[in-house]
């Protein structure tokens, strides 16, 4: 293995021990840096993000299978590498990184983790590590959403009218940028707060959830979406089913039971709604980043916390009313 210097046997890392509780559950613990496998890096971090997800692997979601406890969460982390593993052939001690942790184990809320070099990607000049940070799990989620209605992102997308719920969300504000770098007109919903910033980043027409037109989905213009992208949960197909054009289709990034039960009555039909199956990696990532280099793409930030303040991060992601990412600095 290559070293650019051992780090200490143990470090810091938040972790809890069983389900539920919320950020009260959280414990700061100091732990054994993890050991490599061969085609590991182990990162310092610098930042990572907090993800809906990791709301519900705490709630229970996915249990008895995850998580393992005591469990450290946190999926989507940047810093920099300070060891690699002898079959590592990409990177090196020094390197500034970004990567996707594996779901089932996690191990970002830490001063150290073990990053697969098949999801990690090198920090473009000029990307910050908070900015990055937000990418692994909402940007990767959004771009999934965006290719699925059919984007190219190659120059020759001629566009369809969407709509995007829950868009001022982490993974509604990637949404919607890469929407529009895909020439879709783009409906989007969000609370009165965000109108301005939703607009911001590129949406044609932004709706309020809390007002009828916004509650009934339907743009100014009365026309009917060719695809909606739902991030809301509340979000029934009762309702999304009426914004349909004739074929139209949802692409569920959050689906809640009634919709999950659509996924599969709607198979066969005109309009249809399907769940996103997120399946995008290191080069989807890679293309990301990118973007953010050229200017094209931006990480809403919400707010950033330090490590010691953790608790006070998740409380935020688990009120469900971030605007776009959840940032803890290490």
């Amino acid at each position: 293995m290559a070293s650019g210097g051992s780090p200490a046997t143990t470090m810091r890392a938040v972790q809890y021990s069983g389900y539920g509780g919320g950020s009260a559950a959280l414990k700061y613990v100091q732990v054994p840096v993890p050991s490599l496998k061969k085609d590991e890096v182990l990162v310092k971090v610098k930042a990572a993000s907090i993800n809906q997800g990791d709301m519900w692997i705490q709630k229970g979601f996915f249990r008895p299978f995850l998580p393992k406890f005591p469990f450290i969460p946190g999926t989507d982390v940047a810093g920099e590498i300070v060891e690699v593993g002898s079959a590592v052939r990409e990177f090196k001690p020094g390197d500034t990184v970004v990567s996707k942790l594996n779901f089932w184990k996690a191990g970002g809320l830490a001063e150290y983790v073990a990053a697969s070099e098949g999801n990690t990607v090198a920090l473009p000049t000029g990307v910050s590590a908070a900015d990055a940070a937000g990418f692994p799990m909402a940007g990767l989620t959004a771009l999934q959403g965006v290719k699925t209605i059919g984007t190219k992102f190659d120059g020759r997308d001629t566009g369809a009218n969407i709509l995007i719920t829950a868009a001022s969300s982490g993974v509604g504000t990637y949404a919607v940028q890469l929407a529009k770098l895909g020439n879709h007109h783009v409906t989007a919903t969000c609370g009165a707060r965000n109108l301005e910033l939703v607009s911001s980043l590129g949406a044609d027409e932004v709706l309020d959830y809390m007002t009828p037109e916004g509650a009934a989905l339907m743009n100014s213009l009365g026309k009917k979406y060719d695809y909606v992208i739902n991030i809301a949960k509340a979000s029934r197909w009762s309702v999304l089913k009426t914004t349909l054009s004739g074929q139209g289709r949802v692409v569920d990034v959050a689906p809640n039971l009634g919709n999950i039960v659509a996924s599969f009555t709607t198979l066969f039909a005109r309009r249809k709604l399907s769940l996103l199956n997120q399946s995008l990696g290191k080069e989807d990532l890679r293309f990301l980043l990118e973007l953010m280099e050229e200017g094209k793409l931006r990480t809403v930030v919400d707010s950033r916390h330090p490590f010691e303040k953790a608790a006070e991060a998740w409380e935020k992601v688990f009120s469900c009313h971030a605007t776009g990412k959840v940032i803890v600095d290490m």
